[in-house]
This record gives structure tokens, C-alpha cells and sequence, in this order.
């Protein structure tokens, strides 16, 4: 059964705290960025929409007035992974591992998109962004179906526990589906196939909602355990 003093614990309502806000900002960066330059541009001088009406991945957003908010979700990401902490060695390491790839997310950009010609360095700084990626989303997806799944020492499975793994365990195959399909996209005709629902924005999307879902979880956020839960025999 869980202890009161716990949840009553500065500390401890000052980590699941971070948890949640980690949470929070993966789970709404999709829809800011998106709503926010639809907004911004319908008040800009043209009062259009802009064009086109959704980039093609979250990392093109940097392009758009939306930048700094971009930028800066993926930098708040990496500083929250990174003051992350569990129950050993393998939890701290992989929160700095995550934080160090979503920084280097953040600050290796992919190229425009807009730009006809691309220099050497712009591809080579989009191909280190892409690989950071394509890791980061890996790691969170361990987060979920590895580290996130454990029962803490000295406790019991509780009912809303066994709950709470199932959203983990959701969670984490959404982002490895999603992994799988972006890494797909270099196949030619599976990049044809997919090209009608805007696959990266939709799989990056994806990722961020389920890793925002997970984080929030893992907060308290959602399916807390209740002070008057009984434990289930394992």
C-alpha cells in the first residue's frame, strides 16, 4: 500500500512534477507547432493560410515562425531526461543518453526543405540530426517497455500498477512502429505508400503523444495509485 509521507514528500512531488511537465510538453508539441503557425500566419500580412498547411516533418518547423518554440520543446525535453532518476546506474544512464540525443535533435538542424541547394555541412548536420533521431526515439521506447514497467524496491504490483504497464507497454510499440516506419521511408516504394499521410509528421507526432503519455504516467499524472488500493498477489 503506499505510504502518505511519500506523496507528501517534497522531493518526490518535485520529481513526478518534472515527469509531468516532460510530459506535457512531448504530448503538445505537435499541436502547438502546427496550430501556431496556422495562427501566426492568418495574422501575418497576408492573412493566409500558410502553404503548406502542414510540414512535412517536426523538424521543418524550424523554418517556420514556429522556430523557437520548436527549438526550445526539444531543448526543455533534453533537460528534463537528463535531471531524470530512477531506481539504479541504468535509469540515470539512459536519462542522460535521451537528454544528450534530444539535444543534439535540437541543435543539429535538418535542412530546409525550401531551399533548392544544400551545402556539405547542411547535409551532414541533416544526416546527424536524423541518426539522433532515429536513437532518441529507440531510448524512449526502452524507457517505456524496460525501465518504466519496473516495480519499485520495497514495493508490490499494485491493480492501478498493472494498469499503468499496460500504457507503458502501449506506449513503447507506438514508438518502435513509428521508428520502424520513418526508417522505412528510405525505401523507395514503401516512401510512395506512405506518402498520402505525411509519414514523417504523422510517425513524429505519434512518437512525441505516446512518449508524452507515458511521461505523464510516470508522474502521477494519470492512474495514480490511491492510498486505499489493495495489492495484488503477483
Amino acid at each position: 500500500m503506499p505510504n502518505h509521507v511519500t506523496y507528501k514528500n517534497p522531493a518526490v512531488l518535485s520529481h513526478h512534477a518534472m515527469r509531468r511537465m516532460v510530459g506535457m510538453i512531448g504530448l503538445l508539441l505537435p499541436f502547438v507547432l502546427a496550430g501556431g503557425n496556422i495562427l501566426l500566419s492568418l495574422l501575418g500580412p497576408s492573412h493566409a493560410l500558410p502553404h503548406p498547411l502542414l510540414q512535412r516533418s517536426i523538424s521543418d518547423y524550424r523554418y517556420t515562425p514556429m522556430r523557437d518554440c520548436q527549438v526550445g520543446g526539444l531543448c526543455a525535453i533534453a533537460a528534463f531526461l537528463m535531471c531524470s532518476r530512477g531506481y539504479d546506474w541504468m535509469d540515470e544512464i539512459t536519462g542522460y543518453l535521451a537528454g544528450f540525443l534530444a539535444l543534439g535533435v535540437a541543435l543539429c538542424p535538418s535542412v530546409n526543405p525550401r531551399d533548392p541547394v544544400h551545402t556539405t555541412l547542411q547535409l551532414e548536420l541533416n544526416t546527424v540530426h536524423t541518426v539522433f533521431a532515429a536513437q532518441l526515439f529507440l531510448v524512449l521506447a526502452f524507457f517505456c517497455l524496460v525501465l518504466f514497467r519496473k516495480t519499485g524496491p520495497g514495493k508490490s504490483l499494485t491493480r492501478r500498477k498493472r494498469h499503468r504497464n499496460i500504457v507503458y507497454a502501449t506506449c513503447g510499440t507506438v514508438i518502435l512502429a513509428c521508428d520502424t516506419l520513418m526508417v522505412s521511408l528510405n525505401l523507395e516504394k514503401a516512401a510512395h505508400w506512405l506518402r498520402p499521410i505525411d509519414p514523417l509528421l504523422t510517425c513524429e507526432s505519434l512518437t512525441l503523444v505516446a512518449f508524452g503519455i507515458a511521461w505523464l504516467t510516470k508522474g502521477n499524472g494519470l492512474l495514480r495509485d490511491r492510498p486505499h488500493n489493495h495489492v495484488q498477489p503477483v
